[in-house]
């Protein structure tokens, strides 16, 4: 059964056309992922099919009585009710049976009062029970336990159910209105990047929500693993128009590939039709023996059908240039405190950052992640603590306030070349295109920019001055799906150092080597992946293991591997004290291959720096008057630039291959 029919449905806005000539049919309890660039439509679609919008042509057709809950990207509250009021009065007609009962009430009271109304008394008290009937029925349907339920699993605290709605910031409004709306059980959910306000305990909630609901739903998200999760269709905006596949994100992507060869395919069979048929009707046109199979041919030709191959969307494209090496310890912190007032956030946090690392900052909202980053950033001071900067270390910042604060009178161009005057025109718009802003769109003023474009904006300006240490704060939200991909591509092909804040599941299982959990003001590191660490996560709950078993690994900090040799146990049987002997000596082994892997690694580092500081010079040299003038001096510099450019490759190989050696080997004896 349907729920909402398109027919023949056409929206322009300005000189862009959103949608044309499209039928689309949303039938009871499909589970549908809506996918495209930003500023394709996206958005507008769910209004249309919300009843917010209404097209230029065609007609939009709901089931009669169909209830639709829509949850957009940005919201205005101007309640000031309680939070768990909000959600409880949030269901449709809750509010005017309320209001009917009151009104109701006050009616019998004034005609009991009255002898002579009797007859309109009771009526007035058959007329209240039916609306006492009606409010238990929403109480059976609608309880208070739910909204409590909902609202937890969405990361509100007991004490905040009392508190006024117009308290909270816009992100946890925006917590409340999803609340009421999964409340509410709508018949169709439109959800507009509903987990961009969510930290990742409740993206998980919220992902076993939706896939216990009984209703349909049509999603927006970036975070490709939540969409593959939920979904069993993909509408999607396509370059040629709206199309629609069965199955996940995965097997949309999949089955447009195949369409794509398929078309390609197609397109060069019927050309060499066409070209051989051209050849024949050319070469006999002039025999007239030859005119009837000539005029079968050309009607031939004007029957062909045209096969146009799809075209390829553009997709934010970019690579961060190759940064200067840094010391081997890039970030230090020691006792690092931060509180608001009465309220600390997090205190005594000792932090160690190695080059090269890219650590997630995963925890609910509310723990201090921004705040941990602001203040590594520099932008916020701690209120205890400091924080050491490593040798040779540029730092660079992205944070979502950055992307809201471009300045509104400044083009696109001249953003992002205030970042870096070292950057000539053309470097500026060859890094704008890769962002997808070309030609005239660098003039536009950002103050005219959508979420997505600003974020983008804010990207760029990060990558005309990229430094060997970025700090990123929830860098996805904005982005649309295969933009987000394309960051997060980029980002594992960078040489520096990375910390960022991501609730994005496939974002920070594709880039994190080390997870930092911050809970209760505390911060607890995890080496290792984001699976390793929910599996230990998992475990630690289930009480399959202490977290001595788990990616932290090794001994506690008192008794460290490396003094095992030195202890002796009591005196026990001879093939107990055999067996000691051999168990301490296979750990001096270790203990010597340890040693002998960081002098490697050490030695290593300083002929890696050697080997850059003189491809730097021979780059340098390169471009020198020498060279311009020589050609054979050139040509002798870049061939030594290459062979350098082989030798650091061979240099940084078994540099990381002892490095690896190293850490599992320190793994092996429970040591950092």
């Amino acid at each position: 059964m349907s729920l909402v029919v398109l027919e023949d449905l056409s929206l322009t806005l300005g000189t862009k056309t959103i949608v044309a000539n499209l039928d689309l049919r949303i039938g009871a309890g499909e589970r549908i992922g809506l996918v495209g660039p930003n500023g394709s439509g996206k958005t507008s679609l769910l209004r249309l099919i919300a009843g917010q919008q209404q097209p230029d042509g065609g007609r939009v057709r709901r089931r009669v009585g169909l209830r639709v809950g829509y949850l957009p990207q940005d919201i205005a509250i101007t309640s000031t009710a309680g939070l768990k009021e909000f959600v409880l009065a949030s269901v449709p007609g809750k509010a005017a049976l309320d209001d009917d009962i009151k009104a109701t009430e006050a009616e019998l009271a004034e005609v009991s009062a009255d002898p002579r109304r009797e007859d309109d008394a009771l009526e007035c008290a058959a007329r209240l029970a039916e609306l006492h009937d009606q409010q238990t029925h929403f109480d059976l349907f609608f309880t208070e336990h739910e909204a409590t339920r909902i609202l937890s699993g969405l990361g509100f605290q007991t004490s905040d159910l009392e508190r006024s709605i117009a308290e909270f910031s816009g992100g946890w409004k925006m917590r409340a209105v999803l609340a009421a709306l999964l409340f509410q059980r709508p018949d169709l959910l439109l959800l507009d990047e509903p987990t961009n306000h969510l930290d990742m305990p409740s993206v998980a909630w919220f992902g076993a929500f939706l896939k216990r609901y009984k209703g349909a739903f049509i999603l927006i998200c970036h975070d490709r693993e939540f969409l593959n999760e939920q979904i069993a269709r993909v509408v999607t905006f396509e370059p040629e128009g709206v199309r629609s596949y069965q199955g996940d994100y995965e097997q949309y992507r999949k089955q447009r590939a195949e369409e794509e060869v398929i078309l390609r395919n197609k397109s060069r069979n019927l050309a060499r039709e066409r070209e051989k048929a051209e050849e024949f009707i050319d070469r006999f046109r002039a025999k007239a023996s030859k005119a009837s199979a000539v005029q079968s041919r050309i009607k031939a030709l004007e029957r062909m059908e045209e096969v146009h191959e799809y075209e390829t969307r553009r997709v934010m494209r970019f690579r961060f240039p190759a940064c200067e090496r840094a010391g081997n310890e890039v970030l230090r912190a020691e006792g690092l405190a931060r509180r608001y007032g009465e309220r600390t956030v997090f205190e005594g946090l000792d932090l160690r950052v190695q080059r090269g690392e890219k650590i997630a900052i995963i925890g609910a909202n509310g723990a201090g992640k921004t705040t941990l980053l602001r203040i590594l950033a520099g932008e916020l001071e701690s209120s205890a603590g400091a924080v050491e900067r490593g040798h040779n270390t540029t730092f660079a910042y992205y944070a979502q306030h950055h992307a809201e604060k471009l300045h509104p009178k400044l083009s696109i161009y001249d953003e992002v070349a205030s970042e870096n005057r070292d950057l000539t025109m053309t470097q500026i718009r060859t890094l704008l295109g890769s962002f997808l802003f070309s030609d005239d769109d660098v003039e536009k003023k950002t103050s005219v920019l959508s979420g997505g474009e600003r974020a983008r904006v804010a990207l760029a300006k990060m990558l005309a001055a990229p430094g060997n240490v970025m700090l990123m704060d929830e860098p996805t939200n904005h982005l649309d799906l295969e933009s987000s991909e394309s960051l997060a591509e980029a980002l594992v092909s960078y040489d520096g150092t990375l910390l960022f804040v991501s609730h994005n599941r496939s974002f920070v299982r594709r880039l994190a080597t080390r997870i930092w959990d911050m809970e209760g003001g505390t911060l607890s590191t995890y080496p290792g992946t984001l699976d390793e660490y929910l599996e230990f996560e998992r475990r630690r709950r289930e009480g399959e293991g202490t977290p001595t078993d788990g990616p932290m690994g090794g001994r506690p900090p008192e008794a460290p591997a490396l003094a095992a040799a030195e202890r002796r146990p009591a005196k026990g049987t001879r093939e107990e004290e055999k067996e000691r002997k051999r168990r301490e000596a296979e750990e001096r082994k270790r203990v010597r291959v340890v040693v002998d892997l960081e002098r490697r690694v050490g030695e290593l580092d300083g002929k890696i720096t050697e080997a850059q500081d003189a491809q730097k010079r021979r780059g340098e040299a390169i471009d020198g008057p020498e060279a311009q003038a020589d050609a054979d001096v050139r040509f002798r510099l870049i061939a030594e630039y290459q062979n350098g450019h082989e030798a650091l490759e061979a240099l940084l190989a078994e540099w990381m291959e002892a490095s690896e050696a190293l850490e599992r080997e320190r793994e092996r004896l429970g040591v950092e």
